[in-house]
C-alpha cells in the first residue's frame, strides 16, 4: 500500500496530467477548457459535483407531437453551482416552452431577444437568484443553463417543443437525439464561428469516462393517439413496453432509466387497409388559420435510368468504432448492387480525400471487386474535411443518358454546415445527393437539409444488422422517383413551406404546412411521373382534425426558410427583423431569440461564490471517438487512456 506522501504524489500527477494535456485539446481550434464538475475526495475517489437526469414525455396526436424534456440538476458540492448542458433536439423541433421549478415554485419562461435574455439571466445569476436560459446553437442543438443551485439542492427545468411526425414506407415515426457526436470545425471557420460554435467537448467526455462519473441518464414515456388501428408499435433503438387502451398507446422504456448515449426512435404501423393516403390537421392562433397537409402519392413505376453512382465515405476520427463498420457495410452493399451498364467511383475523406479511380468507370466485375476491397480496407482517423470530397463528387457531368447519384455515408459531425449546404446548392449540377446517416447520434439537421437541397432522400443506419435493409431500400428509391416537379396549389392567399417541394421517392409522403387566408375549398397537389398527376384534398371542417401546435410548426418552417436565405448571402439587416418577428409572435427559440426564466426569491447569500459546471453529453453508443479537432481524435483518446490508467493505479494502490 502507498504511504500517504506517495498517494498524494499520484493525485498531484493526475491533476498535473489534466493541466498538461489541456493545451493539446485547446490546439484543435480555440476550444475552452471548462470545469468538468469533478471533485477529488481525500480517499482518492472522483465524484461529479453536479449531476443531471433527464425525463422525456411525448404526446402524439395524429401527425403532431408535443414533447417535454425535464432536466433535474443535483448539486453534490459544498459550493453554489451553475449547470450548463448542450441539448440535442430533432432538426425540425419548434422549441417554445420553458419552466423553472424550485421546490413548490413554478416559474414560466419568457421569449426575448437573445442579447436581452442573456443579460437578464446573467444579472439574475450575479444577484444570487435562481434562473434558467435556453438558447439555440444550431437548429438541432440547444444550450440550457441553470444558475444558483445550492449545496445539496435539486433544481428542475422543463423544455417543451413541437415536432411533425414522419410518415414513410407505410410507417409513422418520431425520433429524439439523446446525445451528439462532437462537431468538427475546419480551422478556416474557427474565427467566424462566434456564438454558434457548439463547444465540441474535447475533454468533458474523456474526463468523466476516465474518472467513472456517470453520463446523463434518460427516462422516457410516450402517449400515442394515431387516430386509427395499428398493426404494430415498437422502437428499433430501445427495448420498450407498450400498453394499449382503445386507440391510445402508452410506451415506456423497458429498463425504466437508460444512458443517454443514442437516439430514440418510435415507430408505429397502421393496419394496411386503414393506412392513410392523405390527412389534414389544423390550428387557429391569433385569428389566423394554419394547416398541416400530408399526401402519399402513388408509386409511378418508370424504367430505371443507367446510373453513375459516386460513393463518398467519411473516414474521419468521429467514425471510429461501430460507425466505421456500418459505413463500410453500407458502401459494400451499394457496390454489390451495381448493375451491368452502370458507372461508379468511390471517394473517401478525413483530413484529405482520395478517389479510387481518376473518374467514374464502368461497373465491370474487376473494377467492382477492386472497389469492394478498397472499401473493406478503410480505417477512421483525422478531421472531417467534407467540403473537398463533395466538390470532387459533383465535378463534371454524367454522360448523356446517365443520372449521377451521390451517396454520402457519414455521421455528419461537422460544424460548418452552412458552407457545405451552399456547396450542395450551388455546385450539385444535375446530380442527386442521398445522405446515409451513420451511427447512434448523427447530425440530423445537416442530413435533412443536404437531402432536401440535393433533391434526394436520406436514410439512417444505426446498426450493422440494419445495413442490408436500409441500403436496399435506399437503392430501390434511387431507381424509382415517384413524383418530381411537385407543386401545391392552395385556395386563396397562402404562405406555405417548404417553398420548393423536393422530389418524392417510392414510399415517401409529402408534408406541407401553411398559413391560410381561410380554411375552406381544396388544396391541389400536382407533379410529374411518367405522366402528369394531380390530387385534390378538401379543407372543409368535416375532413380536418384540430391539432394545437401546427401554428408553431409553420413558424419553425418560416424561420428555416429565412435562415436559408441568410445562408445564400441574403441581407441580415433585412432578414433579422423578419426572423425576430416570427419567433417573438410564436414564442420560439431561434438564432436571435432565447427563453429565460427567473425566480425572484433570493437564494445565494452575497458572500458565497458561484461555480459553473458543464455537464458532459454521453459518448454516442458504439463510438470510440471522444472528440474531434483539426488533427482528429487521437489526443483525446490518449488523454482518456492516461487518466484511466492513473485512476486505476490509484485505486489498486489503495
Amino acid at each position: 500500500m502507498f504511504r500517504r506522501p506517495a498517494r498524494a504524489y499520484l493525485q498531484a500527477w493526475l491533476a498535473g496530467l489534466l493541466m498538461l494535456l489541456a493545451p493539446l485539446a485547446g490546439a484543435t481550434g480555440g476550444l475552452e477548457t471548462p470545469d468538468h464538475g469533478l471533485l477529488l475526495h481525500g480517499d482518492g475517489r472522483w465524484i461529479a459535483s453536479l449531476a443531471m437526469d433527464t425525463t422525456v414525455h411525448m404526446r402524439v396526436h395524429g401527425l403532431l407531437a408535443e414533447v417535454s424534456v425535464r432536466q433535474t440538476y443535483r448539486n453534490d458540492a459544498s459550493q453554489w453551482r451553475e449547470g450548463r448542458y448542450l441539448l440535442p433536439l430533432p432538426e425540425n423541433a419548434a422549441v417554445g416552452g420553458l419552466s423553472l421549478r424550485v421546490g413548490e415554485r413554478l416559474i414560466e419562461g419568457e421569449i426575448r431577444e437573445k442579447e436581452q435574455a442573456r443579460a437578464t439571466y446573467e444579472a439574475a445569476a450575479a444577484a444570487g437568484l435562481r434562473a434558467s436560459l435556453v438558447g439555440q446553437n444550431r437548429p438541432n442543438l440547444f444550450s440550457t443553463a441553470v444558475a444558483n443551485i445550492g449545496p445539496g439542492e435539486e433544481v428542475e427545468i422543463e423544455v417543451r417543443y413541437w415536432q411533425p411526425v414522419r410518415y414513410r414506407d407505410g410507417v409513422f415515426s418520431l425520433h429524439l437525439p439523446l446525445s451528439l457526436t462532437p462537431r468538427y470545425l475546419p480551422d478556416r471557420e474557427t474565427d467566424q464561428a462566434g456564438p454558434r460554435d457548439p463547444e465540441r467537448l474535447p475533454m468533458a467526455a474523456a474526463a468523466q469516462a476516465a474518472h467513472g462519473a456517470l453520463p446523463p441518464t434518460v427516462a422516457l414515456t410516450a402517449e400515442v393517439e394515431p387516430g386509427l388501428p395499428l398493426q404494430s408499435i415498437c422502437s428499433p433503438t430501445h427495448a420498450v413496453t407498450v400498453a394499449a387502451e382503445g386507440y391510445t398507446y402508452r410506451v415506456t422504456l423497458a429498463a425504466g432509466v437508460v444512458p443517454g448515449d443514442r437516439e430514440f426512435e418510435l415507430r408505429w404501423e397502421p393496419v394496411p387497409s386503414r393506412a392513410p393516403r392523405s390527412a389534414v390537421f389544423t390550428d387557429r392562433v391569433g385569428g389566423e388559420d394554419y394547416a398541416l397537409v400530408m399526401l402519399v402519392p402513388p408509386t409511378l413505376e418508370t424504367p430505371p435510368l443507367p446510373r453513375e453512382l459516386i460513393l463518398v465515405v467519411d473516414t474521419s476520427g468521429s467514425m471510429t468504432g461501430a460507425s466505421m463498420a456500418q459505413a463500410i457495410e453500407a458502401a459494400d452493399r451499394a457496390l454489390a448492387r451495381l448493375r451491368p451498364g452502370d458507372r461508379f467511383n468511390v471517394i473517401r475523406f478525413d483530413d484529405s480525400f482520395e478517389l479510387l479511380f481518376p473518374g467514374p468507370v464502368p461497373a465491370e466485375p474487376a473494377a467492382v471487386a477492386r472497389a469492394r476491397a478498397f472499401v473493406r480496407s478503410l480505417r477512421a482517423d483525422g478531421g472531417t474535411e467534407m467540403l473537398p470530397a463533395l466538390r470532387a463528387a459533383f465535378q463534371g457531368a454524367a454522360p448523356t443518358g446517365y443520372l449521377r447519384q451521390v451517396v454520402l455515408a457519414t455521421d455528419a459531425a461537422v460544424g460548418n454546415e452552412d458552407e457545405l449546404l451552399r456547396l450542395i446548392e450551388n455546385e450539385r449540377g444535375e446530380a442527386r445527393l442521398f445522405p446515409v446517416g451513420i451511427g447512434s447520434a448523427p447530425n440530423g439537421h445537416f442530413l435533412r437539409k443536404a437531402a432536401e437541397l440535393g433533391r434526394g432522400s436520406q436514410v439512417l443506419v444505426r446498426d450493422v444488422n440494419e445495413v442490408a435493409e436500409a441500403m436496399d431500400g435506399l437503392l430501390a428509391k434511387l431507381d424509382h422517383p415517384a413524383l418530381r416537379d411537385v407543386h401545391v396549389d392552395w385556395p386563396g392567399v397562402a404562405e406555405a413551406y417548404p417553398r420548393r417541394i423536393p422530389d418524392l421517392y417510392r414510399g415517401e409522403a409529402l408534408q406541407v404546412v401553411a398559413r391560410l387566408e381561410r380554411l375552406q375549398g381544396v388544396v391541389t397537389v400536382r407533379g410529374l411521373g411518367p405522366q402528369p398527376w394531380s390530387r385534390q384534398i378538401p379543407l372543409g371542417a368535416e375532413s380536418v382534425a384540430p391539432a394545437p401546435g401546427v401554428a408553431r410548426l409553420w413558424a419553425r418552417a418560416r424561420i428555416d426558410e429565412l435562415e436559408d436565405r441568410l445562408r445564400r448571402g441574403g441581407d441580415e439587416g433585412e432578414l433579422r427583423p423578419q426572423i425576430l418577428d416570427v419567433a417573438l409572435r410564436h414564442g420560439l427559440v431561434s438564432r436571435y431569440t432565447s427563453l429565460v426564466a427567473v425566480d425572484r426569491t433570493p437564494a445565494r447569500p452575497g458572500g458565497e461564490s458561484l461555480g459553473s459546471t458543464r455537464i458532459a453529453n454521453a459518448t454516442p453508443d458504439g463510438s470510440l471517438a471522444l472528440a474531434q479537432g483539426s488533427t482528429g481524435w487521437s489526443r483525446e483518446l490518449l488523454l482518456a487512456l492516461l487518466l484511466g490508467l492513473g485512476a486505476l493505479l490509484l485505486h489498486r494502490r489503495n
